[in-house]
């Protein structure tokens, strides 16, 4: 369990992180998102001592990080893959975390088993690809087998089959009871990993819910109907409350009623259906909706209204 209450830093007069009180359960993937310059590792330095809170506290297990024994034990964490000693071949890497917090040896060789470096593991650190840095990144995290896990952009770097793989080893480290916590900027990955997800923008929480619920309270989230009297029905629509518009010559798309009660005003209207169904929004709509005012570092979008050809 990671345990945030009321965590704050400022650096002179900004404040990256504002007020954040939440709790990081065991047993499932949170994801942590926010736009550029939101805060989020800021809050991930904080819950692992590398940044003082300014206020608040941030606790792994009940404890502050600090007051831990043995750490790497307790929480493993990715927070840049580049943080290794490019001369240190990845076995000696390990070997020294690995005795710095009495873990036995042999551990290292399990880790390297499970993140697939066996064969490169005597090779220097600082001649490895991204990816490979990721996943002695990831090595290191396990090393200790920790009850909490937290990793920053663990996929950056990575082949579609090394994000199918992280995006695995996420979910069954969340299954056998493990605090998942992982940030990212992939929505796409996201929506097919996470439970739960945490939003922040300028430092405050906007949403803590599970990733069907974000979802679910997007206004992208529409009915598709097509009719051969389409025209009458949005009329009859309209006048329901919902936003409808065109999608087609006999499609329509409609916001802010249930299919259901799309179905039966076409029904007492007369309009034959040709189509209905439900179109869900992504977990990218549901995300730009939530921080599109959080935004700091915006610039107009190629094409629109910027003279781009």
């Amino acid at each position: 369990m990671i345990t945030l209450r009321g965590l704050t830093k400022r650096y002179g007069d900004k404040t990256a992180v504002r007020d954040l009180t939440l709790d990081i359960a065991p047993g499932r993937v949170t994801g942590f998102l926010g736009p550029n310059g939101a805060g989020k590792s800021t809050t991930m330095r904080m819950i692992l001592g590398l940044d003082r809170p300014s206020a608040g506290e941030a606790l792994v297990g009940g404890r502050p990080y600090g007051r831990l024994r043995h750490p790497l034990r307790e929480v493993g964490a990715l927070l840049d893959a580049k943080a290794v000693h490019p001369g240190r071949s990845a076995r000696r890497h390990l070997l020294a975390m690995a005795r710095s917090n009495g873990i036995a040896a042999g551990r290292v060789e399990e880790v390297l088993a499970t993140v697939g470096l066996q064969a490169v593991a005597g090779k220097r650190a600082g001649s490895f690809s991204l990816g490979m840095g990721q996943r002695l990144g990831i090595a290191g995290a396990l090393l200790g087998d920790p009850a909490v896990v937290m990793f920053d952009e663990p996929v950056n770097g990575l082949d579609p089959d090394g994000v199918l793989w992280v995006r695995r080893l996420m979910r069954s480290l969340a299954a056998e009871g493990r605090t998942v916590f992982v940030s990212s900027h992939l929505m796409s990955e996201m929506q097919l990993t996470a439970d739960q997800l945490v939003v922040i923008g300028k430092g405050r929480l906007i949403a803590d819910a599970p990733v069907a619920e974000v979802i679910a309270g997007s206004s992208r989230n529409a009915v598709r109907v097509r009719s051969p009297r389409s025209r009458e029905l949005v009329a009859r629509l309209e006048a329901e409350g919902a936003e409808v518009r065109r999608a087609g010559e006999d499609a329509l798309m409609v916001a802010g009623l249930p299919m259901e009660r799309v179905g039966l005003i076409a029904y007492q209207g007369g309009a034959p259906l040709l189509e209905l169904s439900a179109v869900a929004a992504s977990l990218e709509e549901a995300y730009m909706e939530l921080t599109g005012a959080s935004v700091e570092y915006a610039a107009p979008l190629p094409g629109a209204g910027t003279g781009a050809r």
